[in-house]
C-alpha cells in the first residue's frame, strides 16, 4: 500500500487515499469479443428460444428465419466464461486480495444495483416480470436480490440472466482465495491442474457441496481461460496446452450431455456444439499467441464496456415493449425485433454513462479508504502536517505539554 503524502497541507484537508494499483494494458480484442459474446445471449433469447420476451409465445416460431442460428446464441455464455478466466486472472496478478476485490465490487455491482432497480419498477409500473410460476411475488424477492447471492439463499433471481452472475461469483471467491495464498506461474499451474481433477471427483460423487463449490460443468472454461493468459504473459509451453486441451475435452463433454432441455435440438446440438466450442476456444488461442492484436480500434473499449449492462437489462426492457405494444395493428414481428433491439442498446449505454461511471468514481476511493483503514487495524488515517521547528525532547520536563 502506497503511504500517503507527507508534505504539508492544510490542517482541514482530508488525507488522500492510495488508488488502486494500475490494472493491465488493455486487450481490446477481449474487449470485441465479450460484446459478441452479450450479442449473442441477446440474440438467443430474443429469436431462438422459448424465452420470458414472449409471454406464452416461443421465439422459434416467431422469426422461423433467425431461429436455426440464434438457437445456439447460448453459447456466447461459455466464450464469456473463457474471456473471465483469461481477464481475472491477468487482473489479479501482482495485486492484492484486497485490491482485486474492490476493483471487482466496483465493478460489477453498480449496473447490477440499477438493473434489479429496474426489474422491479417495470413489474410495478407494467405487471412486467419474468412469468416464473402463478403467484410469484417480485416483490419479495427484491433485497436478497440486491446481494447478488439469491441463489445461494434459495430465492429466485429476478431476471433469469442474473444465474450466471452466482457463477462469476464463485470464480472470483476461489481465485480470491488462491491470491491470498499468493499468486505465481508455478501454483497457477497447480492450481488448475487440481481444479480439473477436484471438479472430476465432484462430478462422480454427485455431492451437492463439492459440485457448488468447484463448479465441474463450468470449471474447464475458466481454467481454460487462465492457461491462455499464462501462455499470453509467459509464452507457449506444452502443459499449458495440455491443460487446454483436457479442458475443451470437458467442456464438449458436459454441453453435449448435460444440456438444458430449453437448448436441447436431437441430431444437431450434438453437431453444433462441438464445433462452436472448438472455435472458441481457437480464437483464445489467437489471442493468446497475440495474434488478434490488431484489433486495437478505440471503439471496442467502449464496446466492451457496454457488454455487461447489456446483459443485465436487455430481457427486461424487451419484455415490457413487448408487453405493451405486441401484438400491435402496426408493431408487427418485423418491427417489434429491431425496437427491442435497439432499445436495450440504448438502455445499455445510459446505464454506463449515467449509472455505471459516475458510481464507480463515488465508490472507488471510498472503497480504497475502508481497504487502508482495514489494513491500519482500525486506526485513523495518519495525520499531515507541517513538520515541527525543533526537534522535539526525548523526555520533556515535567508539566510541559
Amino acid at each position: 500500500m502506497t503511504r500517503p503524502v507527507t508534505h504539508s497541507m492544510p490542517a482541514s484537508a482530508p488525507p488522500r487515499v492510495a488508488a488502486l494499483p494500475p490494472g493491465p494494458p488493455r486487450l481490446r480484442e477481449l474487449d470485441l469479443l465479450r460484446f459478441v459474446a452479450v450479442v449473442a445471449i441477446v440474440l438467443h433469447h430474443f429469436a431462438g428460444v422459448r424465452s420470458t420476451i414472449w409471454p406464452g409465445r416461443d421465439a422459434q416460431k416467431i422469426y422461423p428465419e433467425l431461429a436455426p442460428v440464434a438457437h445456439f446464441g447460448y453459447l456466447g455464455i461459455e466464450l464469456a466464461f473463457l474471456i473471465s478466466g483469461f481477464v481475472i486472472l491477468m487482473a489479479v496478478w501482482n495485486r492484492g486480495v484486497a485490491d482485486f476485490a474492490v476493483a471487482r465490487v466496483v465493478r460489477i455491482y453498480p449496473a447490477y444495483w440499477f438493473s434489479v432497480l429496474l426489474s422491479l419498477s417495470l413489474f410495478l409500473i407494467c405487471d412486467s416480470a419474468v412469468p416464473y410460476e402463478e403467484g410469484d411475488d417480485p416483490v419479495g424477492r427484491f433485497l436478497p436480490n440486491l446481494t447478488m447471492l439469491q441463489d445461494g439463499l434459495h430465492v429466485t433471481p429476478l431476471e433469469v440472466v442474473y444465474r450466471m452472475l452466482w457463477v462469476e461469483l464463485h470464480f472470483y471467491v476461489l481465485i480470491a482465495l488462491f491470491a491470498r495464498a499468493g499468486i505465481t506461474y508455478a501454483r497457477c499451474v497447480t492450481f488448475m491442474v487440481s481444479w480439473l481433477l477436484v471438479g472430476a471427483y465432484a462430478n462422480e460423487t454427485d455431492s451437492e457441496f463439492l459440485n457448488a463449490m468447484f463448479l465441474p460443468t463450468t470449471a474447464p472454461y475458466f481454467i481454460a481461460g487462465m492457461a491462455f493468459f499464462l501462455i499470453h504473459r509467459f509464452g507457449s509451453n506444452l502443459v499449458l496446452w495440455l491443460i487446454i486441451a483436457a479442458s475443451w475435452a470437458l467442456s464438449v463433454h458436459y454441453l453435449v450431455n448435460d444440456i438444458s432441455p430449453l437448448n436441447e435440438w436431437k441430431g444437431v446440438h450434438e453437431i453444433v456444439i462441438p464445433i462452436v466450442v472448438t472455435l472458441l476456444y481457437a480464437i483464445m488461442a489467437l489471442v493468446a499467441s497475440r495474434k488478434l492484436s490488431w484489433l486495437s480500434w478505440r471503439g471496442f473499449t467502449f464496446l466492451g464496456a457496454v457488454a455487461y449492462p447489456l446483459y443485465l437489462v436487455h430481457e427486461m426492457v424487451a419484455r415490457a415493449i413487448v408487453k405493451a405494444f405486441f401484438p400491435h395493428p402496426i408493431i408487427d414481428r418485423l418491427v417489434v425485433l429491431p425496437v427491442i433491439t435497439v432499445s436495450s442498446l440504448v438502455t445499455a449505454v445510459l446505464v454506463y454513462r449515467l449509472v455505471e461511471r459516475p458510481l464507480q468514481r463515488l465508490m472507488r476511493p471510498r472503497l480504497m479508504a475502508a481497504v487502508a483503514q482495514i489494513r491500519r487495524n482500525g486506526a485513523g488515517p495518519p495525520v499531515s502536517g507541517p513538520p515541527p521547528r525543533d526537534p522535539v525532547p526525548a523526555a520533556p520536563p515535567a508539566g510541559v505539554p
